[in-house]
């Protein structure tokens, strides 16, 4: 502890783990402390002065004035410390510099380096905490660092916190590589009281949301709101949005110049399909929006609360219901209504024979 090398290590811990010197100082008390209590059975003050320019560090004894001693290692009485100084008086720190002996030094060591090692794991895990905390939510850009049977761990942050991808997380047929840069969407932070981790996802709509949020400055300005998404992650996805701004076309204002942003958008998901729809607040407009890219003749609510019928020309039923009635499955979600879909000459049928 006593070496250059010690003063180039405090210099590492702050630049590297984002440990304050002052911190880890008070580590260091706590540590020869402890050691001091495991050779004597007393617990003493410890202070440790460092010399930088002399690459030295010195030990003090430390006891405090009082009346009464309580605490023998800790205290000294009036009386006593006068005959060392007159000028003593109750609440003065006396302070004598030690020298460590060879065993004491081994001891100190040994328990330093435990005490050291645990704090450090508990300063460590306060900073990943501070830094985190506030990132539910948001994109992330971080850097695969190990995959294993089911679970694809990252590294993210200053910090180099792991984020853990769990496999209802993950896009069905995407491939994750190592040291691959990939975006994630921050789902949660999770104190376990051993660890944190943090918990991250590619399937989540919020990572959608925060893919046009970064390529539409429009959005990021509040000038074009996004009212709702549905996802079927690796597939398809329907995002709804508005402006309140007669002048903005929020469609084109999302799909940018010749496509280049929602493209952006798709690229990153790995080509995934992406359905961009007016919201509108009238339920029965947005429902025939939202069934989009087919062409909706009527929408009518039917007797149950949220729950809607749409009527489709006959060649336009399996587009929209589409394939494995995935298209009206997204409606619903992005609409919060239930939808049935009919084409135009079922209805006419039932109508007939009613």
């Amino acid at each position: 502890m006593l070496s250059k090398d010690f003063f180039l290590a405090l210099e590492d811990l702050e630049k590297e783990k984002g440990i304050p010197q002052e911190q880890f100082i008070e580590m260091l008390e706590i540590a020869l402390a402890a050691a001091n209590k495991r050779q004597t059975g007393e617990i003493s003050g410890v202070k440790i002065k460092l010399i930088p320019e002399k690459k030295t560090i010195k030990f003090y004894a430390t006891r405090e004035v009082v009346e009464e001693v309580t605490e023998p290692g800790k205290q000294i009485s009036l009386a006593d410390a006068k005959e060392i100084k007159k000028s003593y008086k109750v609440g003065d720190i006396i302070a004598n510099e030690i020298m460590p002996t060879k065993d004491f030094g081994r001891i100190a060591a040994q328990t330093a380096k435990q005490v050291i090692m645990q704090r450090m794991k508990e300063i460590e895990k306060a900073n990943m905490l501070n830094e985190f905390e506030d990132k539910e939510g948001e994109l992330l850009t971080c850097v695969v660092r190990k995959i294993d049977d089911v679970n694809v761990y990252v590294e993210m942050g200053a910090n180099q916190m792991e984020g853990v991808l769990l496999q209802k997380d993950q896009v069905p047929g995407e491939k994750y590589e190592l040291n691959q840069k990939i975006k994630v969407f921050v789902k949660r932070v999770k104190n376990t009281g051993k660890s944190t981790q943090v918990l991250v996802s590619r399937t989540s709509t919020g990572l959608v949301k925060r893919l046009f949020e970064n390529e539409v400055p429009e959005i990021r300005q509040g000038i074009v709101q996004i009212k709702s998404i549905a996802r079927e992650a690796g597939q398809r996805t329907k995002i709804a949005i508005y402006s309140e701004d007669p002048q903005i076309d929020p469609i084109g204002t999302c799909v940018g110049p010749k496509g280049v942003r929602v493209n952006a958008v798709v690229s990153e998901l790995g080509g995934e399909k992406i359905d961009i729809i007016p919201w509108s607040e009238n339920p029965l407009e947005f429902i025939a929006k939202a069934l989009s890219p087919a062409k909706v003749l009527k929408v009518f609510a039917l007797e149950e609360e949220n729950s809607a019928r749409a009527i489709v020309p006959d060649d336009k039923l399996s587009l929209a219901i589409g394939r494995d009635g995935q298209n009206a499955r997204l409606a619903v979600k992005l609409t919060g209504w239930k939808i049935d879909v009919k084409s135009e000459s079922s209805v006419a049928t039932e109508e007939t024979e009613e």
